[in-house]
């Protein structure tokens, strides 16, 4: 899915938008314990509160394509015979009134969330009759091309509101605050099926996580029978570790700002260009700009065989989980320096009488301790 679909489907989450009758789902405690049950229908609620549910539903389709929005993909086996594509089918063609299913579906989700508190599983089904979309762009909202039928799921932890003192003006009295339960924002979840060039994919699924660092892996297998996909934080983490150790002594400062600076130039030309098709970029690119940098060809191998090792052959990853965009960080053990992520050309490195520096071209105003100081 790209951007666009998913933006797209996002806005359907609304009670004067949306298809969704009912929202059903699960209670349970620390100890993975069923605490209740509910089949909660959108019509007893008021129109806040039916905003609200919504909202917290809506918030599984936010985030990053890549970083918090990733594909889960089926094997051809799992949609012919395979007893869990098979399972999200049954909820789906059911409308979420299986109850058979939905028993099933809450015991795979409960023995694979490891949640340190309370929490609830939220299942929605909704209806979409895509409007027809022309070449120009135009929609048709009264030309329908197709009928979307999904689930979304949402795990949402339950939080304790802490005591506080509240005060009445109409009183003119102070009482205590009750303690209470909240629904908070969830922490992961997913879309079944995919929506892809605006109609059904049921090779695929759209898996959300609210930190990018873990991609509930237990979850991801139990639900999916898939193996989850490495987390955006994994990806830096393994991508610097490649890159150092397949270069070795050739890792310099000039040749690791040419990469981050070519990987800066894609996100920044990505974004110029609105393409709502997910940014990545491939093993090819970054070799070639190895090899600009004079890069010793065993060094650039080896940079690809560690690469294929590490994120599978000819593997396509997304540049924002490669760097960080805000900043580039050089570190020693007593010093840390941060650069804004656009200007690491500010930054070079030198032997100056047998000893190493790093040298930061000092072009505007400079502070020390908030003193500014004049450098002569």
């Amino acid at each position: 899915m790209n951007e666009r679909e998913v933006a797209e489907l996002r806005r359907r989450f609304k009670a004067d938008k949306s298809n969704i009758t009912h929202v059903c789902g699960c209670y349970v405690n620390e100890s993975k314990e069923i605490i209740s049950e509910f089949d909660q229908s959108l019509a007893t609620l008021s129109e806040e509160e039916s905003e609200k549910l919504l909202a917290i539903l809506r918030r599984t389709l936010s985030g990053t394509l890549g970083r918090n929005l990733l594909d889960i993909t089926f094997e051809t086996k799992q949609v012919v015979e395979g007893a869990e594509h098979r399972l999200l089918m049954s909820l789906r063609s059911s409308a979420l009134k299986d109850k058979e299913a939905l028993q099933t579906f809450f015991q795979h989700a409960i023995q694979s969330l490891d949640l340190e508190r309370n929490y609830l599983i939220l299942l929605a089904y909704d209806s979409y009759d895509v409007p027809y979309r022309a070449k120009d762009g135009s929609r048709q909202e009264d030309a329908s091309s197709d009928v979307f039928t999904y689930l979304l799921c949402s795990v949402c932890p339950v939080k304790q509101t802490k005591p506080a003192l509240s005060y009445s003006a109409q009183e003119n009295l102070f009482h205590d605050l009750r303690v209470d339960w909240v629904v908070a924002p969830p922490e992961t979840g997913f879309l079944f099926p995919a929506f892809d060039e605006r109609s059904t994919n049921l090779y695929n699924a759209l898996f959300y996580t609210k930190n990018a660092a873990e991609t509930h892996p237990d979850f991801v297998d139990a639900i999916f029978r898939r193996e989850a996909p490495m987390a955006a934080a994994v990806q830096m983490e393994t991508f610097q570790a490649v890159l150092g150790e397949s270069l070795a002594e050739e890792c310099s400062c000039q040749v690791v700002q040419r990469v981050h600076d070519h990987l800066y130039s894609m996100m920044e030309e990505h974004k110029a260009s609105k393409d709502p098709e997910p940014l990545a970029i491939s093993k090819d690119a970054v070799t070639q700009v190895l090899a600009s940098c004079g890069v010793e060809e065993g060094h650039v191998e080896r940079f690809e065989q560690q690469y294929d090792q590490s994120f599978g052959d000819d593997a396509w990853l997304n540049p924002r989980n490669l760097l960080d965009t805000r900043q580039i960080e050089i570190k020693t053990n007593d010093v840390i320096i941060r650069v804004d992520a656009a200007r690491s050309d500010l930054v070079e490195t030198r032997v100056i009488d047998g000893s190493r520096y790093i040298l930061v071209r000092a072009e505007d105003e400079v502070l020390m301790d908030g003193v500014p100081i004049h450098i002569s």
